[in-house]
């Protein structure tokens, strides 16, 4: 079985002190490991990663909404240069996050925009932040979306109602650690909506799966946990699940 994560913070200084996890990852059948970008900060330990794993390690370029502060105008210059002269699979993690300040909100929604467009002009999937912060993030994509823009609501944790929206404007649904907690109405959702819209992510170092939760940093061998999980909650075997969001992800991001 190969598997892919389709979102996960490799250089983040939890996990690139252990870069074997890499290795440990390939090994557990996750050929495949997407890099969001954060901002500035994070480009050079994210594109050390990608050249010297090239066919494992692939990165993305955007700027996190958490990252958007007075000086965005700025960061976004940055992300406009290096789409313009790097291969990159995917304009990301970008969106919207209501969770933590709201101090910038419409920067957020401004860079959001900016950073769709710019997604549009390059025929690039999005990878999309929504804490918090789903159903305006589904509203800008409904503007957006002209029949080209494609991508992931990245760890998903919106209503059911919000799945449907999403996927009806042609989007996956990210799903990851948070599916295997005892509480949350996720599992739910899972069982509900079709494996033909579900993409795998760890989002590591964060969100590690039960059995790790709270006992140690997240990393992308635990796919296989995540695979094993849904595949109980929809009583298909895992390599049925392996094998379609492993497709899935192949639809969204480029070759």
């Amino acid at each position: 079985m190969t598997f892919v994560d389709s979102h996960t913070h490799l250089y983040d200084e939890k996990l690139i002190a252990d870069e074997g996890g890499i290795q440990r990852a390939i090994d557990a059948g996750v050929t495949k490991m997407y890099m969001p970008n954060c901002d500035r900060g994070t480009i050079d330990g994210m594109l050390q990663l990608a050249d010297k794993w090239p066919a494992n390690c692939l990165p993305m370029m955007g700027l996190h909404p958490c990252y958007v502060k007075e000086d965005f105008k700025d960061e976004l210059a940055v992300v406009a240069e290096w789409l313009g002269k790097r291969k990159f699979y995917a304009v990301g993690e970008i969106g919207l996050d209501y969770y933590w300040d709201l101090t910038y909100k419409q920067e957020q929604i401004e860079a959001f925009e900016t950073q769709i467009d710019w997604a549009l002009h390059y025929d690039l999937p999005i990878v999309m932040h929504s804490r918090e912060s789903t159903a305006d993030c589904i509203d800008v994509v409904r503007r957006k979306q002209n029949g080209q823009l494609k991508g992931i609501f990245h760890c998903f944790s919106g209503t059911m109602e919000e799945a449907k929206q999403a996927i009806g404007l042609g989007f996956y649904l990210g799903i990851g650690g948070v599916v295997t907690y005892p509480k949350g109405t996720l599992p739910e959702i899972v069982k509900e909506i079709p494996l033909s819209h579900i993409i795998l992510e760890t989002d590591a170092p964060y969100l590690a799966p039960v059995p790790y939760r709270g006992k140690r940093k997240n990393e992308s061998s635990f796919i296989p946990i995540i695979a094993q999980k849904i595949a109980e909650l929809k009583s298909v075997p895992v390599a049925e699940v392996a094998r379609i969001t492993t497709q899935n992800a192949e639809i969204v991001f480029p070759i």
